[in-house]
């Protein structure tokens, strides 16, 4: 048995019959080749799968396809583009918050939902935010860094 499911990905319509217990990290990645979406632990607890589904991020590995029927989700293919990245993906790039960058991909998207939410003032509260997120290579100091400028340019740019 399959189910029919409506999704907006990076601002792209897809439908689609699913599984019902196909997980949305599998869809994006195997049914959609949205490979950017990295799959860790399958657990929830490392946080490399999360994306924004209507606005808030979600581990893709814990969430059933079927779920995200009819959401808007954005993965980090839709954040910026190697010529043009967006802000954040800038800042990671200029503080090196980046090494192997298995975790990078969850690392941006839970960046963009403290950003869209949180004021982020203290490095305190950037790494409050990470704190679901995992990463073995960096210590997370220059991730805390990118997340902070984008969050100061941010704050340049507010009125």
């Amino acid at each position: 048995m399959t189910i029919d499911i409506t999704v907006t990905i990076n601002g792209r319509l897809y439908r689609a019959s699913v599984e019902p217990r196909l997980l949305l990290s599998d869809f994006l990645r195997d049914t959609l080749g949205l490979t950017g979406t990295h799959v860790g632990c399958e657990h929830g607890v490392c946080g490399a799968c999360t994306v924004i589904i209507d606005g808030d991020s979600v581990r893709s590995c814990l969430t059933l396809a079927v779920r995200a029927d009819g959401a808007t989700i954005t993965t980090v293919e839709g954040l910026g583009t190697p010529e043009q990245l967006n802000a954040l993906q800038h800042q990671f790039r200029e503080c090196h918050g980046l090494q192997c960058g298995f975790c990078t991909p969850g690392m941006l998207m839970t960046g963009m939902d403290l950003l869209k939410k949180y004021p982020l003032a203290t490095d305190d509260q950037i790494r409050e935010g990470l704190s679901g997120n995992l990463c073995r290579c960096t210590g997370y100091q220059n991730i805390v860094a990118a997340i902070r400028a984008a969050a100061a340019l941010r704050n340049e740019t507010t009125p």
